[in-house]
Order: C-alpha cells, then structure tokens, then sequence
C-alpha cells in the first residue's frame, strides 16, 4: 500500500510541516493547483465572512489499477484514519 498526501503549498513549506508534525508519508507539492482542480477540490471558501480559493480536505481511496474505490469529502480528522485504513486492508 502506498500512501500519499497532496497539499497546495510549496515543497519547502510542506518538508518543515512533514518535520514538525513527524508526518511518515510522501506529501505531494500542487501550487498550481493542478491536481486539486481536476478532482474538483480546489474552489471558493469562506472564514470568518473572508472568501479565498481553497483546498477541500479530502481523500481519495485508489486501487492498484489506478481505480478511485471510496472517497471522503470535508473530512474531520476524529475517526477519519481508521476508516480509511479499514477501507484500504478490504481491498488487499
């Protein structure tokens, strides 16, 4: 199983998250957005009555085929990586 993540900030912004949160994986570098916009993640948002372009927090379950088998949209983070996990080991 390979594992990826994919963030819209630069590669160095992303070494020093994957440093200071210890983060194990692979994380991806889409500062043009290229990625996020074909999956349709990447669009308008709002905080605090401010609007921006941004990233929906998502994840995508792939097969080995290249195959897209679940996806979670607007993820929260409590629980979120157990069902994934659990969803990846019924496709092996």
């Amino acid at each position: 199983m390979t594992i990826l993540g994919v963030s819209p900030d630069a590669p160095a912004k992303n070494a020093k998250f994957q440093a200071k949160q210890a983060f194990p994986y692979r994380l991806l570098s889409d500062t043009e957005q290229q990625l996020a916009g074909a999956y349709g993640i990447w669009g308008e948002k709002s905080f605090m009555g401010k609007t921006y372009m941004g990233l929906e927090r998502s994840t995508w379950l792939v097969d080995g085929a290249g195959v897209v088998q679940e996806v979670w949209r607007n993820v929260k983070v409590k629980g979120h990586v157990d069902a994934v996990l659990l969803a990846a080991q019924d496709l092996a």
